[in-house]
């Protein structure tokens, strides 16, 4: 997203000429002297709406992570739609069922609860299913709700202390720009305040609404023909009509998808995420796959003996990975190293800034406990009622560390030491998320729940663990320090994570001159009902398509790619040799140094000017991994529509873009719950749809 052209208010019906508008990102907004005072921000009102808007965005994370390996944040849509309920209600209601004055600061409490209820899906598209293909587990996740409740306690609540002392830091003192945060407090400042604000507030939200009940109708109509309403095998089609070669572009996953969620990821992350993600895919799917397929060094196998040619690539099948690995397999290892490279390379040249934010959380520990008095050189705007007192955040890191000791000991049998060394590790973690969201809008969840795989790893090989124990084991440190780092700061996301969660929130706060003890109570509150819902409806999707947990199933509805690159890691660093073909670990190591390249030469060679030129790494590597070509094709589309739209229109782009991106992306996610429910009862499109346009004429939906 560019944070240069962030702005929301304006007529689009006005004739002003696209052009670049340089926003404040640092100061909180100036008061509008007209707007009544809020004196109640934090209401039942809205942390009630916004965990319910979390809620949505939850089930749409689960759906999309399964099949994406991406999350995406909800303050966007929390703000519009959150303002689309209560407003109005603040109008008509008496004050007893929620009546009373509703504004900005209001509306950024109902948005933060929906970011929190949003945010813990993330370990159930990650390291959950991959212990369950691993077998490490009971053979339904039903059997162990109890176990993935009481786990997702552990992760729900660290981050919200650690976000406090860092709050100074990143938002005060270094003022990072958090581009989603940013959005979201302009977004609620052009519902609120302004001449035109309430033809705006109507504007934004007619455009979220309608994007978000077409994507779930297109969602659920589509499952009843999804060769001809949601998947286009256009090449399947060339050879039908006699192109015979076309069929080896089906076979590589070259289908055009109408997929809302991925235009609208798209329309917000921008072309140079966007164009990355889909070279990447090219490079992996229809450069390298091909010859090493060619070379004798991978190997596929018959998709449908009714049309020649058409052979399956995407088998994750470990039977014999050294000598024998399908294309996706090896794939894998490349993708993943460029992840981990290109996301330590952003670590190593932002390294004086992580150092003083560590300083400066240190500090804050060491002015509340030292009898010296420690100069605190920050200037908060936040009157000291309204900011979170010390002993609220740190009561909370101790009672939420006993609990995660206790349960991680008795439940899982994981060594006390090794749970407090992944609390420790989560910290660390933290200040990378903050940094790689704060500058860039991208926070690398994937490499870094990947890294701390890699560390629990060589720590379970010191303790000598059986095998199944030790990737079990691997598998939930990295899921704990991963699920600390994703409550601390992302939005998203993704890779094109749209922005930082809890950091993100603040930043938003601190632009609308909001509380931020309104704010923890509300992400409080919003963790709470994340911990049931996201475990909820993992339980449902994976009862709906048994597929997403046991790899016995030749297709499945959702191709699980972050699922197959955290099992891939337990399996590598629980073995006595790593599974790992030698040329793709060739490969890996040379597209690893590449990405190392590209990051330090963009810090020191490349003029910021030129920053959008340098192909993003993080994005490339997720095309290696990502087993389909269609999520990348339909961000392309995103971005190119998005960017022309900006150019030709931009006064209907600052209107409309944010709103619809938002609709799209929760409306696909909540489409998929439907879909899900409905397979479960029988009465799915696999049951009752049609097969027409699928390859071989096998339903594919």
């Amino acid at each position: 997203m560019d944070t240069d052209i962030i702005s929301v208010s304006g007529d689009s019906e006005g004739k002003v000429e696209p052009h670049v508008q340089f926003i404040n990102t640092d100061d909180p907004f100036p008061e509008s002297p007209d707007a009544p005072l809020e004196d109640q921000q934090l209401t039942v009102r809205a942390v009630l709406v916004g965990c319910i808007l979390g809620g949505i965005i939850a089930a749409s994370n689960i759906y999309l992570g399964l099949k994406t390996g991406w999350t995406f944040g909800s303050s966007l849509f929390g703000a519009i739609l959150g303002f689309a309920i209560l407003k109005p209600l603040s109008r008509s209601a008496p004050t007893f069922l929620g009546g009373g004055y509703f504004g900005p600061k209001e509306n950024n409490v109902c948005q933060s609860a929906a970011t929190s209820a949003g945010s813990l899906g993330l370990l159930f598209t990650s390291g959950f299913p991959a212990a369950y293909q691993l077998g490490l587990l009971s053979v339904h996740p039903k059997d162990d709700f109890g176990r993935l409740i009481t786990f997702t306690i552990c992760c729900a609540f660290f981050g919200l202390s650690f976000t406090q002392p860092l709050r100074k830091f990143y938002i005060l003192k270094l003022k990072l720009v958090f581009p989603s945060g940013v959005a979201a407090a302009y977004t609620i400042q052009s519902l609120h305040v302004g001449k035109n604000a309430e033809a705006t507030a109507r504007k934004k939200t007619k455009a979220l609404i309608y994007a978000f009940i077409f994507a779930i109708l297109l969602r659920v109509v589509s499952e009843y023909a999804p060769g001809l309403l949601w998947d286009w095998h256009v090449f399947y089609a060339l050879n039908r009509i006699g192109w015979s070669s076309a069929i080896a572009a089906e076979s590589w996953g070259w289908i055009w998808e109408w997929t809302p969620a991925f235009i609208g990821v798209g329309m917000l992350t921008g072309i140079n995420a966007s164009y990355s993600f889909l070279g990447g895919s090219f490079l992996a799917w229809a450069v390298l796959g091909p010859i090493i397929v060619a070379k004798g060094i991978a190997f596929g196998s018959v998709a449908n003996k009714s049309i020649p040619g058409y052979v399956n690539y995407m088998s994750m099948s470990l039977a014999d990975p050294v000598n024998h690995p399908s294309p996706r397999y090896w794939m894998l290892w490349p993708g993943t190293l460029m992840l981990l490279c290109a996301s330590f390379a952003e670590v190593g040249c932002n390294w004086k800034s992580l150092y003083a934010g560590m300083r400066s959380a240190c500090g804050t520990l060491l002015r509340r406990f030292s009898k010296d008095n420690i100069e605190d050189d920050s200037v908060d705007p936040v009157p000291e009622h309204e900011r979170v007192p010390f002993w609220a955040w740190s009561s909370l890191l101790v009672v939420s560390t006993i609990i995660t000791c206790v349960v991680m000991n008795v439940q899982f049998g994981e060594n006390v030491g090794i749970t407090l060394l992944a609390i420790f590790f989560s910290f660390l973690f933290s200040f990378i998320g903050c940094e790689s969201a704060g500058r860039t809008n991208i926070d690398p969840v994937t490499s870094i729940g990947n890294a701390s795989q890699l560390v629990f790893g060589g720590l379970g090989r010191g303790q000598n663990y059986a095998v199944k124990r030790g990737e079990l084991l691997n598998l939930l440190s990295g899921m704990l320090t991963l699920g600390n780092v994703v409550c601390s700061d992302t939005e998203y996301l993704l890779m094109l994570r749209l922005a930082a969660h809890m950091i993100g929130d603040l930043k938003t706060t601190h632009l609308l001159r909001a509380s931020p003890k309104a704010v923890f109570v509300a992400q409080l509150f919003g963790a709470v009902v994340s911990i049931f819902v996201s475990a909820g409806l993992y339980v449902v999707f994976s009862t709906a398509y048994p597929c997403i947990n046991d790899l016995n199933h030749t297709t499945c509805a959702f191709p699980t790619p972050d699922v197959q690159s955290w099992r891939a890691v337990a399996v590598a660093v629980s073995s006595s040799t790593l599974p790992i073909p030698p040329s793709s670990g060739y490969a890996a190591i040379a597209l690893g140094l590449t990405a190392v390249m590209s990051v330090v030469a963009k810090y020191t060679v490349v003029p910021p000017k030129y920053h959008d030129f340098i192909p993003n790494f993080n994005a490339i590597g997720i095309g290696f991994i990502m087993n389909v070509c269609t999520y990348p094709l339909a961000m392309f589309f995103g971005s190119t529509l998005a960017f022309f739209w900006r150019r030709m229109f931009f006064n209907n782009y600052q209107m409309y873009c944010f709103a619809v991106a938002a609709g799209f992306l929760a409306g696909e996610g909540l489409g998929g719950i439907v879909n899900a429910i409905f397979t479960i009862a029988g009465i799915s499109g696999a049951t009752h749809g049609t097969s027409v346009g699928c390859p071989g004429g096998v339903y594919c939906g």
